[in-house]
């Protein structure tokens, strides 16, 4: 097999260069905390702390001008003692709903807050644990209460309808339609991939046609955390795969796309924000109540495996959780439907009863 990882190194790099800027932004102990987090974090991860350390700060230079002589890039370490568990609290408030140097408004939910919390208490402890700063004053902040929400799915009915949807198009607007004839095949494998072995969208689009073993049925992916894995797929997915691979081969793919499975219009390497466009497109014309994105059809498989199976630890497995609990927590209704379901199955004594 050839060397796996092109497109993920790609993204790596992509990915390092965005965080090389962002630190030209802050303080310059703000580079050791990057560098110390690198064994233990992907470069995605890496960038998320990266635009919440630019919020943070800006916030700072805003509300508290008189924190610290000179531009923010010039704040040493020492700072972060200076500030107290109130404004950390008063930038989780300002986060919920803030505006950018571009003048774009930006807003974050409960989830939102939550991540941005999580990612102070990390780079405070990093510092309090390296003895650069007296106090973990992040360690105090709550983290913010998130609500349980229902998790969409789509039923066996409309993952049908959907399908239907792909190779027919008839409910897909004018524009549309106009381009459904040449992405049909391409939109049917790459649904049905989804739908039917619950891989990431990143992991999908990650995808190239050597990774692909019809002998096995087998599909080499790179997890989230960098891990490569095989998965399985079954007779459905391989017969929309081959079928899309008949018209991939009379494709002349742009330079750095040649290994690609999934192409896009422009004969490159398709994008998680086109597959997510994709999805959506889609999935209006089935249902117009639940919003479904490339997370919704993997919460739909893993979902379907979970009722066929009955097995916690086998769909945390394939789905790729490092925890089973976080799967346990995702599919907790149906585990307790299926509890419901034992009541009464075991009789303790027979009735005699004339």
């Amino acid at each position: 097999m050839q060397q796996h990882g092109s497109y993920h190194d790609k993204v790596n790099i992509e990915n390092e260069k965005r965080l090389r800027k962002l630190c030209r932004e802050l303080p310059s102990f703000c580079r050791e905390f990057f560098r110390g987090i690198e064994p233990v974090t992907s470069s995605r991860t890496r960038i998320a702390y990266g635009y919440d350390l630019k919020v943070f700060f800006h916030f700072l230079e805003e509300e508290y001008p008189n924190l610290h002589e000179g531009p923010v890039k010039s704040w040493p370490v020492s700072v972060l003692d200076q500030i107290t568990l109130t404004m950390l609290e008063e930038y989780l408030d300002y986060i919920k709903l803030y505006e950018s140097d571009a003048n774009k408004i930006y807003t974050n939910e409960e989830r939102g807050r939550m991540r941005k919390t999580a990612s102070m208490r990390s780079f405070y402890r990093f510092f309090y644990r390296k003895q650069q700063i007296k106090n973990n004053t992040a360690s105090l902040l709550d983290i913010p209460k998130k609500h349980e929400q229902a998790i969409i799915r789509l039923e066996p009915d409309e993952v049908a309808l959907l399908l239907d949807a792909v190779e027919n198009g008839d409910k897909l607007t004018k524009s549309q339609k106009k381009y459904h004839n040449k992405t049909k095949t391409r939109d049917l494998a790459l649904l049905t991939l989804l739908l039917g072995t619950g891989i990431r969208v990143s992991e999908c689009v990650g995808l190239d046609i050597h990774d692909l073993d019809f002998s096995t049925y087998g599909m080499r992916i790179r997890r989230k955390g960098g891990a490569e894995v095989i998965l399985y797929f079954g007779d459905e997915v391989a017969e929309a795969l081959l079928n899309y691979l008949e018209e991939r081969k009379k494709i002349i793919p742009k330079e750095g796309s040649e290994d690609a499975l999934f192409l896009s219009m422009q004969k490159s390497r398709l994008s998680v924000r086109s597959v997510e466009n994709l999805v959506k497109k889609y999935a209006r014309t089935v249902t117009t109540l639940k919003k479904i994105t490339p997370h919704k059809l993997r919460s739909t498989y893993g979902t379907q495996l979970y009722r066929e199976t009955g097995d916690i630890y086998l769909v945390a497995d394939v789905l790729g959780h490092s925890d089973v609990n976080t799967t346990r927590k995702h599919y907790a209704a149906m585990e307790d439907e299926r509890r419901r379901m034992a009541a009464g199955k075991v009789k303790l004594r027979e009735n005699n009863k004339k």
